[in-house]
């Protein structure tokens, strides 16, 4: 049997890999159920090119490396062989032995489907055999993703979203998890599900933010047929699915793919280059074609097997800048002296115009908060073709605002407006992520002063702004019902302080009014990404720290909403606002609302506008702004 037949590749596979640009090597390195000459087993491929000998090594060998010794595949530095009578579920590693320094290794396979449940670290032959039924879904998906959609995002670790036992021990599996997860996004609003990184990690405690398996979901929660069916049917639901997906570092643990063949094949070699600081991870070299169809392919993957609707792309600014966190000396300037990563940028916008041009509708977000241009703009406009990036700019100010005492937000009143001047340059998604709730930053609630009902006044206040404003929306877990505790993976959110008194029920209700609002008012997200849907009506009052603007439509019928908002706790009586039309203003939304566990200071439903010129307009409203709240208004038609 020649080489070719032995590995099951063709020449054009050879060829593509070789140059970079091969999108669907899971369909042809790592192992793969095969009939050869009437005989059923598995194909091993991988790719070695410093190595002297390979075998593959496992359950069904005994882990014996001079059982199985693989061939080389012409001079491409990929090694094959078929065994015959290897089945689903056989265990197996690859046993490499390079040529440099009598190094030798076993090493877990990089296309690997599946692997053994961590600290295990052998991968398993694993044939898939799930039957979607999101096929509704899928055709539509195109029309349901687009900018001018609601996009309102629950971010969820699923170790720590909710689990079992005496001392919640337990980790509820993808399957177990389903119900659950749709039950309560249906119920918060939400439009789409973002889940931390589920790729294969060694070590929990990364948040699997150190991934070893870039085609392999986590052990942890079950095969991946149960991720797939968490995923079908959180389609079947109505909901996306958006993975975080890291193509910036990877763990250096002995098995992984650090050092793969004694060689430094998919990390630079020098340390200024491919080793992280911060992390203390290797960094991918984006220049090496071979790599980039590996993290080409895994990203397809993922969009292509799992039918996941988006990839959030993290610390994006740590692959764009040479210098990132490092002093001067301990980085290598690019070939015209500069700090940009340019084999980083080639591939991130390759990565970009693949995912689009082959998943029609997918989406794809950038982490990424450095000023760095055109993020969010297409390729062929000189972007790096991202659909959304987060706006990490927004999420300091306006936390820090809402840190400060109320008496003191007169003289910060600039931290809320400035994002005015930016809010149009790049498509954003305004995060209020996991990153804000941990490393001792405390929760959410902890941000807020005052005494308890000041600072639940003030988180509904805060999601009431967030929900205000252009941009997709994003919370974690927890958040949304005012968890007191900073995030820990090792443990459940705290879903038992809803039980307790009225401020967490009513700032979850009102984060679920919100979102339902967002998603049923088209002024609210139809231009999220354009300045004709946005005009600011009072941005200069610092003086009593309120602010008002209009969220517009692109649709003459659709009505206009008017977002109000008061960030001290005295009530603001006869407050006036020019509006642009006459006649009755509803009051739709107000946080301050008793049933969201405020004191119940509002506009009687509505007012209306009488013919007193205000903020360049003919007719104005006067109204009675409630404490340390937001209310939207609408023109009632």
């Amino acid at each position: 049997m020649n080489d070719l037949v032995m590995s099951g590749l063709g020449d054009h596979d050879l060829h593509l890999f070789a140059e970079g640009t091969h999108t669907r090597l899971y369909e042809c390195l790592g192992s793969r159920p095969a009939d050869v000459d009437g005989k059923a087993g598995v194909r091993f491929v991988v790719w070695a090119p410093e190595a002297e000998r390979v075998s593959v090594v496992g359950s069904f060998n005994d882990w014996n490396p001079d059982v199985h010794v693989l061939i080389p595949v012409r001079s491409t530095g990929i090694w094959a062989l078929f065994v015959p009578d290897v089945s689903h579920g056989e265990l197996y590693k690859f046993h490499i032995r390079s040529r440099h320094r009598g190094y030798w290794v076993e090493k877990a396979d990089p296309f690997a489907r599946a692997s053994e449940l961590a600290p295990a670290t052998a991968s398993i032959v694993w044939q898939d055999s799930y039957e979607w039924k999101d096929q509704g879904w899928m055709q539509c998906r195109q029309a349901t993703q687009g900018h001018q959609q609601p996009v309102s995002i629950y971010e969820v670790h699923l170790g720590s979203w909710y689990r079992q036992g005496e001392h919640g021990e337990k980790f509820l599996s993808y399957r177990e998890l389903t119900e659950l997860l749709v039950r309560y996004l249906s119920e918060l609003h939400f439009t789409h599900v973002e889940l931390l990184p589920i790729t294969e990690h060694p070590f929990y405690g990364s948040w699997g933010y150190q991934a070893t398996g870039y085609f392999a979901p986590s052990r942890r929660f079950g095969t991946p047929e149960d991720l797939k069916y968490l995923i079908d049917r959180l389609h079947q639901a109505g909901f996306g699915v958006i993975l975080d997906w890291v193509p910036s570092h990877f763990p250096t643990d002995l098995h992984g793919l650090a050092f793969f063949d004694g060689s430094h094949l998919y990390e630079h070699a020098d340390p200024r280059l491919g080793y992280h600081p911060d992390w203390k991870s290797a960094i991918f070299n984006y220049g090496r074609h071979e790599v980039r169809s590996f993290l080409l392919s895994s990203a397809c993957f993922w969009l292509d097997e799992f039918h996941v609707d988006g990839l959030r792309v993290d610390a994006v600014a740590s692959m764009l800048y040479l210098n990132y966190s490092r002093k001067p000396g301990e980085w290598v300037p690019n070939q015209y002296g500069g700090h940009e990563n340019l084999d980083a940028m080639t591939f991130l916008r390759d990565m970009n115009r693949l995912v689009h041009e082959r998943f029609p509708g997918a989406l794809t977000i950038a982490e990424e908060s450095t000023a760095w241009p055109k993020v969010s703009r297409v390729v062929h406009e000189g972007g790096l073709g991202f659909d959304y990036k987060w706006d990490m700019g927004w999420m300091h100010d306006t936390l820090k605002y809402m840190g400060c005492d109320p008496v003191h937000r007169q003289f910060h009143h600039s931290e809320l407006t400035f994002r005015g001047l930016y809010a149009f340059t790049e498509n954003y998604v305004l995060p209020l992520s996991h990153d804000e709730v941990v490393h001792g930053k405390g929760a959410l609630i902890d941000r807020m002063p005052g005494d308890e009902w000041q600072r639940f006044a003030n988180l509904r206040l805060l999601f009431t702004y967030m929900h205000g404003l252009p941009g997709k929306k994003l919370c974690f877990m927890g958040g949304e019902f005012g968890q007191t505790r900073e995030w820990s993976h090792e443990q459940s959110i705290d879903w038992y302080l809803l039980d307790e008194g009225p401020y967490h029920s009513g700032v979850k209700q009102a984060f679920s009014d919100l979102n339902r609002l967002y998603k049923e008012c088209p002024a609210l997200h139809r231009l999220d990404t354009y300045p004709e849907g946005f005009e600011w009506v009072e941005a200069n009052d610092g003086q009593r720290s309120v602010l008002a603007f209009l969220r517009k439509s692109d649709c003459e019928e659709d009505a206009l909403i008017l977002c109000v908002y008061n960030y001290t706790p005295v009530v603001r009586e006869h407050y006036r606002l020019g509006v642009p039309f006459p006649g009755r203003w509803k009051e739709v939304f107000n946080s301050d609302a008793t049933y969201y566990g405020g004191s119940g200071v509002g506009n009687m439903g509505g007012v209306d506008a009488e013919m007193i010129p205000s903020h360049g307009q003919a007719q104005s409203l006067s109204l009675k702004l409630p404490p340390l709240a937001g209310v939207y208004l609408v023109q009632d038609t």
